[in-house]
């Protein structure tokens, strides 16, 4: 009986130690993805702008740069 206990807590041991090494390695590709392709790029901004008609200053792009970068 305590053998069957024993490969229990195996599992579930070997379950939780696989799903924290699954979490960190996902997290890890998913921002080295988000910084080598951000989501929207300033040349999207100055699009968006000319859209509405209308000609963004530098400092609006960088203000919207960095609070989408927050």
């Amino acid at each position: 009986m305590s053998n069957f206990w024993t490969s229990i807590l195996y599992l579930l041991l070997g379950g939780v130690i696989g799903a924290a090494i699954s979490f960190f390695l996902t997290k890890r590709y998913f921002e080295k993805q988000i910084k080598e392709n951000p989501p929207i790029t300033e040349k999207q901004i100055r699009a968006m702008y000319a859209q509405m008609g209308r000609k963004p200053s530098e400092a609006q792009i960088r203000a919207i740069m960095k609070s989408f970068n927050q």
